[in-house]
């Protein structure tokens, strides 16, 4: 009895040895298994980490130059278009003096061009427009009758304006007044050598704004007789467009 005891008792306690063996094993393998996942997940959110940065940096990157594009373009956008002209008197010319860009402090930019002794408006919008003729007048003359039929010496200044807006198109030569001055330089006088009486010197100015088309052109036309005697030192005669 006391063997079979025994024995009964080896085995019990072999079989629950056993069932704590197992159970520890199991134990350790859920473990592994937990920390395995939990290193996975630690992995994998690292590499989404990364790849959120990776993408947000590219963002910005792409952000920050296409801010840098856009700013280059308001820049030149902004550029606003102006052209100042300075006159000089051409005996081929009859109605007008000879305008020149990029002389003495003459300019242009923004689209704004001479063309054929006119100016080339670039785009629709509203341009102030200016320009100035100076004279130089001998009052005294030793023609009576003249005297008599043209007791003044007047002078006068034209702006004109060409545009698909007045329904022609670019075989007709038609232009309408835009501004005009005239103004009386003096009176004429009797005198039998009127280049001793000396000159009279006098400037035509105007300006004004408009609401002007793309391809619209402007020129200027004065009296001929008085052509030569335009005074086209620097910053005396000048024609000039701005947009606003």
């Amino acid at each position: 009895m006391e063997g079979d005891c025994k024995v009964l008792l080896d085995t019990t306690v072999d079989t629950e040895a056993r069932k704590e063996t197992t159970q520890s094993v199991k134990l350790s393998s859920k473990l592994s298994t937990t920390l395995l996942m939990f290193t996975l997940c630690l992995a994998a959110a690292a590499a989404t980490g990364v790849l959120v940065f990776n993408r947000h940096t590219k963002d910005r990157g792409q952000n920050e130059d296409n801010i840098d594009l856009h700013h280059t373009l308001r820049q030149i956008s902004n550029v606003r278009a102006a052209i100042h002209l300075q006159g000089k008197y051409n005996p081929d010319i009859k109605n007008s003096v000879e305008w020149r860009n990029h002389v003495d402090q003459s300019h242009s930019q923004g689209g704004l061009e001479l063309d054929n002794n006119e100016i080339v408006i670039p785009r629709n919008g509203l341009y102030f427009i200016y320009s100035q003729a100076s004279f130089r007048v001998v009052c005294g003359s030793s023609d009576a009758d003249d005297i008599i039929s043209k007791p003044m010496v007047h002078l006068s200044h034209t702006v004109k304006r060409w545009s698909t807006t007045y329904g022609n198109d670019d075989t007709k030569e038609s232009y309408e007044t835009i501004l005009h001055s005239v103004r009386t330089a003096c009176q004429k006088t009797a005198n039998s050598s009127p280049v001793q009486e000396g000159s009279w010197f006098s400037a035509v100015y105007m300006g004004a704004v408009f609401n002007l088309s793309k391809g619209d052109r402007l020129k200027t036309e004065m009296e001929e007789k008085m052509l030569s005697n335009l005074e086209d030192e620097q910053g005396k005669t000048f024609f000039g467009v701005f947009a606003l």
